[in-house]
């Protein structure tokens, strides 16, 4: 889309014709939906977040000031979108403690040899509460106070899940690569 028929689009969107809706939808799914994939536990997850997403953009669009891309600001509504479905299901995530963390060991250097379908797959497979905060720290950049204010955890767990999210990911990577030998 171009500059001109991205603001025409928009403000077809904000005047909720349906045309413009739909051709809005059309040329931002994809994106969106790898952003949905990212924290969901299923794509039939993937598929509400993404639809709830688009609902919730459709309806604050007028919130959306031009400061920034329109992309980015799509982006922030469903990333937050599915952490309210992260929120609305953590009882049933897997959580630990930070003294747990402290008996972890890590191998930092495997992360440097893996494909980005790899690095999806094995994700897709982890625990939504991990998934959600390797995410948010390693991905999306945010600090650990951040991610404790958003998923409404502490600090000391946002940090006991990353570390244990990273041995999973690394003793998952190390296992696919032991079947391909």
């Amino acid at each position: 889309m171009n500059k001109q028929l991205d603001e025409k689009i928009l403000q077809g969107c904000l005047r909720k014709e349906v045309k413009c809706q739909k051709e809005f939808y059309q040329h931002f799914s994809s994106t969106m939906y790898a952003v949905c994939l990212r924290y969901s536990n299923t794509k039939e997850d993937a598929k509400d977040i993404l639809q709830e997403g688009f609902v919730k953009v459709f309806t604050k669009l007028n919130q959306y000031t031009g400061k920034g891309s329109l992309e980015g600001w799509m982006k922030r509504v469903f990333i937050n979108t599915a952490l309210e479905h992260y929120r609305v299901n953590k009882n049933h995530m897997n959580q630990s403690d930070v003294e747990e963390a402290y008996n972890i060991g890590q191998e930092a250097d495997a992360m440097g040899k893996i494909s980005q379908k790899e690095i999806f797959e094995i994700m897709q497979n982890m625990a939504t509460g991990y998934r959600t905060i390797l995410n948010l720290y390693a991905i999306e950049g945010y600090s650990h106070a951040e991610i404790a204010e958003m998923l409404c955890i502490s600090e000391g767990t946002s940090k006991s899940q990353l570390s244990r999210a990273r041995v999973i990911f690394i003793q998952t990577w190390k296992a696919l690569n032991k079947e391909k030998e």
